[in-house]
């Protein structure tokens, strides 16, 4: 939960000083159209003639005495001028640019504990903590020009040793200002716990109803900069992905502007915090991972490695699966509407931004006149002998509300199997396909089919064929259904629920045996007898038992529920 900000002074003492907050969400108060001006006396601090900054001297500033109405006074205490300080003089900032984006250009070099930003002549100022501090991010931008919105702007010492602000007119008037520094603090904070900043972002997707590939990921973080290499891979049941910058800084912004976010509505959330990897080494260029500095990379797929020898063509391969999972985020769409061609610092993408069909679709909208997208599965390499509708519709049922399910007659290891809706297709796609059932490792893919067709009144079907759609078992005929939280990969835990209090360990456990499993442990919730969760010896033992007792009678008004967890025992 979000802690609201408070109306702390803006020029903390220590990180203790404010309250931490959401370190990703900045305020920004576009209406604000007070100019901030430095108090008489001090003018000659924005134009200083010969100052030297990334190596060239910049020219003075112009006077903007015409703001002087309703202006912020600040008392700058002058020391020593043109020797290192922690107070850091920031020039040709955009007009737009926030409080939160000079504090962002500070925070990778260390605390930042005020702020000013002097809209009408494009400046800004930093106080960094120490001049250690300061000296650092000074000597970064000598050698590495820093950006805001798309302009370079320029980095230099102060004259002054300290940026105050009186009690009048400090920066608790500013809410901009003060949320950027509390949000700073916060983030400092964390970084203490975690490590400090890094080239490299560890990414956890929580919450993945749709499928995220490594092309999505590429298309939202790319935007915020150059995105230098990628690793995807499941780690206690949760997709994670390894994220390289060529810089500190644009990791830093990734961070700020990213961590929080959904890349879908209300789903597929993004978590983000530094890796302790400070370099990513791939090998292969691939729908897992990608090299973007080295696209002669193999596929690490000796067919496609050759093919490609052959036919002389290297280059970074398009993930397989993008165009056929096809499903558009709002996050990208966010970036894309950005005028900045970035995420907004504010952190709220969807506000604003028209959502595209497809990702409509995607969160189960549909336009009218809208064509319907494919809910059809192919699942191909079935095992014959224990194949059958019912087993499907309950298999697939954990990642959809699956509508009908068709073995074909002359060819029955294939089976179409449609879902209520084309994201449910993804999943299932996502989580089973490869999957091994019943001895063989299964195949699923889209069908060339938009429905599967029902016989014919009085056609001979054998019982191939069958009608699911009013069944009393689909999981997620609610809308917004809890169930599409729990979603998890095939694994070898299963959590059970809806356990009648009669019904003790043992009885499930023998249930489970006579079931053909083996029970390596079991586990009841502690705050609720109603669920529990049951290791089994392998992954395809779980799903043979998740289709045999799924819906098992364990009393005489209660049945079980099961699907895969990602806990283990």
């Amino acid at each position: 939960m979000k802690r609201p900000f408070s109306n702390n002074p803006a020029r903390p003492t220590s990180p203790e000083s404010s309250p931490p907050c959401s370190p990703h969400i900045f305020p920004h108060d576009d209406d604000d159209k007070e100019m901030l001006q430095v108090q008489r006396g001090s003018d000659e601090l924005l134009s200083q003639t010969g100052a030297v900054s990334n190596g060239s001297v910049m020219s003075p500033a112009p006077n903007h005495a015409d703001n002087n109405n309703d202006a912020k006074k600040v008392k700058l205490d002058t020391k020593n001028p043109g020797a290192p300080s922690r107070v850091i003089h920031i020039r040709n900032i955009p007009n737009e640019v926030t409080e939160a984006e000079i504090v962002h250009l500070g925070i990778p070099f260390g605390k930042v504990t005020n702020v000013l930003v002097l809209k009408g002549k494009n400046q800004a100022f930093l106080e960094m903590s120490d001049e250690v501090c300061a000296t650092t991010m000074v000597n970064y931008f000598t050698n590495c020009t820093a950006q805001l919105r798309g302009r370079a702007v320029y980095v230099q010492f102060s004259n002054h040793k300290e940026l105050k602000t009186d009690q009048t007119h400090s920066n608790a008037q500013n809410p901009s200002a003060q949320a950027a520094l509390q949000a700073a603090q916060a983030l400092v904070n964390q970084t203490d716990t975690q490590g400090g900043p890094n080239t490299v972002l560890r990414v956890i997707v929580e919450h993945m109803i749709y499928p995220v590939t490594l092309d999505v990921l590429y298309q939202i973080f790319s935007r915020v900069g150059k995105v230098l290499k990628i690793v995807t891979f499941t780690k206690n049941n949760t997709f994670q992905a390894l994220i390289q910058y060529p810089d500190v800084v644009t990791a830093q912004a990734a961070k700020m502007t990213l961590d929080g976010q959904n890349i879908y509505n209300a789903c597929c959330t993004l978590r983000i915090e530094y890796s302790k990897l400070s370099n990513l080494n791939v090998k292969y260029n691939n729908d897992k991972s990608r090299d973007y500095t080295n696209p002669n990379l193999p596929t690490g797929d000796p067919a496609l490695d050759s093919a490609l020898a052959i036919g002389g063509a290297p280059g970074v391969l398009a993930s397989p699966f993008a165009a056929m999972h096809g499903l558009s985020s709002p996050l990208t769409a966010a970036y894309g509407a950005s005028p900045a061609g970035g995420m907004p610092f504010t952190g709220m993408p969807l506000a604003g931004v028209t959502p595209t069909a497809a990702a409509l679709g995607a969160a189960g909208i549909r336009l009218p006149g809208q064509p319907s997208p494919n809910c059809v599965l192919l699942v191909s390499n079935l095992n014959e002998e224990m194949v059958t509708p019912d087993a499907l519709f309950t298999l697939f049922g954990v990642y959809g509300d699956v509508q009908r399910v068709k073995i074909l007659f002359n060819k029955k290891d294939n089976a179409l199997v449609q879902m209520s809706e084309p994201h449910q297709t993804q999943l299932a796609i996502s989580h089973l396909d490869k999957m091994k059932t019943w001895g063989k490792q299964i195949r699923v893919t889209l069908s060339k089919h938009q429905t599967v067709q029902l016989p014919k009144e009085g056609q001979p079907d054998a019982g191939l064929t069958k009608d699911y759609s009013n069944s009393p078992l689909h999981r997620f005929k609610k809308p917004g259904s809890k169930n599409y939280q729990n979603i998890y990969p095939p694994s070898a835990t299963l959590h059970l629920s809806n356990i009648p209090p009669t019904v003790d360990e043992e009885q499930i456990k023998e249930a489970f045996t006579h079931a053909g499993a083996s029970v390596k442990a079991f586990k009841f919730f502690p705050k609720d007898r109603k669920m529990a969760l049951i290791q089994l010896g392998s992954v395809e033992e779980a799903i043979a038992a998740l289709i045999k007792m799924h819906n098992f009678q364990l009393s005489d008004s209660s049945h079980l529920r099961v699907s895969f967890s990602k806990s283990t025992i």
